[in-house]
């Protein structure tokens, strides 16, 4: 057993297992936490609840008991474009707090963790590397894609299709329309964005079920999925195998690998280094830079491709098949063990059934990874730009400066046609700190979306976007606003420089400029209470991950 208890505390907790009808035998079984998001406002997390009782069922006859234990399960989409959505990265942090705690207080002899969406994944597996016992995820597959007159659409659609309502050349009927269709089933929104990237993270890290993490939801392969990994937590905690045991360095390396194979999100430069942080290990943006150089991007869907989407990825092979074009060239571990096996093991039941969706390594969409980390006089540390999404013809970029120092004021500036072809959007105090809590600048990028303006107007941010964000769009600038970085000095009309492949980021600004506008300088201070004072007070820079768990 994993737990050691006294005779006293043990007989102190059964008394309270017996409240609610628990036998004295099966009090002895060890038990599993079933750490399960289910809510009835994520369709992410929403299908868990019809595989729950059968997941009890198989580890019940594996020989342990389950019991299930809510945690927070928030859905990014339902809080954007709104001040709900400053909560969104530190309930990463809050999560990983949740599991931590179910699983300590509770002397939990192992988990299995149900989680599906952008924050909660990368939560779950933090906490789950700290408590570091036999843990499992399982997560929830993805959503159909919407369609409407004859075309693919997603929940990010919508947000273009306002902007364009807005701007007059879209009835309203037509903009209802697309919101009504955008999101037809439950799961996780089907493009590459954080959610289906952290799910990936999931399954190469070894914690969840070959698969797992380009399957459709709620299908009959989906619901086997979950029975597996009932399966697998049983057989974990008899053993006694713990996460860190498989888990080393290698696995979160190919993470990363996969991540720029795929043009994953960019959230993945908070997330991954976050995550591996737990374990011990040091994943930091120069570490996405190097494999960016060395791993090309084989495989697109939307927001990088116009038309592919998950349900494209899945039925090529998926996962699987992205990662046995990796490894047929070399650039993958595939010794790299994990609780359901080794890659090698997951090759061997991988094939691309479409190389069109999925290419090789030899005849890739781009030589290059799908995420690019910047450096400049605007971004000392670093800044994040996911340019399989943006059109080659935009990865230099020079304009003058419009500043803002919010998302919102940047956007109505948007729809009123007050920013033009040829600028470079500055939006600061939108950071970890800034803010509090880094939202998403999706909602300003949709808007430039929506206006056909992707490759005439960048952004630069020391926010963050959602995975679905297309255009030329740069976030994470560290240091950020708040902190005194140099975003927080520029000033409308000065010059700045993008050029992509060289990695750069710059403004036409001296140090003897930047000096002496910082004299009188003062940042910006946003409301912040509870708990977005405490992460504000906390958090680490997004160069080191945004997170309170950065010791």
């Amino acid at each position: 057993m994993i737990r050691q208890w006294n005779e006293e505390s043990l007989d102190h907790r059964n008394a309270l297992l017996y409240a609610m009808g628990i036998s004295k035998e099966d009090a002895k079984r060890p038990i599993i936490g079933i750490i399960n998001s289910w809510n009835e406002m994520n369709p992410g997390h929403f299908p868990f609840k019809d595989i729950v009782k059968d997941i009890k069922k198989e580890i019940y006859a594996g020989g342990c008991l389950a019991l299930e234990l809510p945690v927070t399960g928030i859905c990014d989409g339902i809080c954007s474009n709104t001040p709900g959505d400053r909560y969104t990265l530190p309930a990463r942090d809050m999560v990983s707090s949740e599991v931590e705690t179910v699983a300590e207080l509770n002397m939990l002899e192992g988990m299995i963790m149900l989680g599906s969406c952008d924050k909660v994944v990368p939560g779950m597996i933090m906490g789950a590397l700290r408590v570091n016992i036999p843990t499992v995820m399982f997560t929830g597959g993805f959503m159909a894609p919407g369609k409407y007159k004859g075309r693919m659409i997603t929940l990010t659609h919508t947000k273009q299709a306002y902007a364009a309502y807005v701007a007059g050349e879209i009835t309203v009927q037509e903009y209802k329309d697309i919101v009504s269709n955008a999101c037809p089933t439950p799961g996780v929104c089907p493009f590459m964005g954080t959610a289906n990237t952290m799910c990936a993270t999931a399954e190469i890290l070894g914690l969840s079920p070959h698969g797992n993490a380009s399957v459709r939801s709620q299908t009959p392969e989906w619901r086997e999925m979950g029975l597996t990994a009932a399966r697998k937590i049983v057989e974990l905690v008899k053993k006694e195998i713990r996460p860190l045991d498989v888990i080393k360095l290698e696995n979160f390396l190919n993470v990363v690998r996969y991540v720029m194979a795929t043009g994953g999100s960019t959230n993945s430069v908070l997330h991954i280094p976050a995550i591996a942080r737990q374990a011990g290990y040091d994943i930091t943006p120069e570490v996405f830079d190097k494999i960016s150089r060395e791993i090309p991007v084989i495989s697109t869907i939307y927001p990088n491709h116009p038309k592919f989407t998950m349900a494209e990825f899945s039925a090529a092979g998926g996962l699987g098949a992205v990662v046995s074009e990796l490894a047929k060239a070399g650039k993958i571990d595939t010794k790299a063990n994990g609780m359901f096996g080794t890659i090698a093991d997951k090759i061997a039941i991988s094939s691309n059934l479409n190389k069109e969706v999925i290419h090789t390594v030899s005849d890739p969409i781009n030589k290059q990874g799908g995420l690019a980390v910047l450096s400049g006089n605007i971004a000392t540390d670093s800044a994040i730009v996911k340019f399989s999404a943006v059109d080659k013809k935009a990865w230099k970029f020079t304009g003058p400066a419009k500043v803002y120092d919010s998302q919102d004021a940047a956007w109505r500036a948007m729809l009123k046609d007050e920013i033009t072809a040829g600028d470079v959007v500055v939006i600061r105090y939108e950071g970890p700190k800034g803010s509090p809590g880094m939202p998403h600048m999706e909602t300003f990028m949709a808007a430039v979306l929506g206006k056909h303006l992707g490759t005439k107007i960048a952004l630069v941010s020391d926010g963050r976007f959602s995975g679905a964000t297309g255009g030329l769009a740069i976030g994470h600038v560290s240091p950020e606003a708040y902190d005194g970085g140099n975003i927080a000095l520029i000033q409308n009309g000065d010059i700045i420089h993008i050029d992509i492949e060289n990695r750069t980021l710059t403004v036409d600004v001296t140090d003897q400029e930047f000096a002496k506008r910082r004299q009188n300088w003062k940042p910006v201070e946003k409301v912040a209470k509870g708990w977005l004072k405490v992460y504000k007070k906390n958090t680490t820079s997004a160069h080191r991950g945004a997170t309170i768990y950065w010791d």
